[in-house]
């Protein structure tokens, strides 16, 4: 994922920062406990085709 896009990339929903995660190939919303997939490179940034993170999920992305 390109750095710069990541920097302009908001969350959707919340409009929050996203945290690029590498092993997934996703955009992770911590605020929205959303995960965007990147598909092909391609961030899809629609709520309807992001999935819901568990709470497990949202502690290992806390000091992130």
């Amino acid at each position: 994922m390109d750095k710069r896009l990541l920097d302009i990339l908001v969350c959707p929903v919340t409009k929050g920062p996203l945290i690029y995660d590498k092993s997934h190939e996703e955009l992770i919303s911590r605020s929205a406990r959303l995960a965007y997939p990147i598909r092909d490179g391609i961030p899809v940034m629609l709520e309807d085709e992001a999935r819901q993170l568990t709470d497990e999920e949202l502690d290992k992305w806390k000091d992130k």
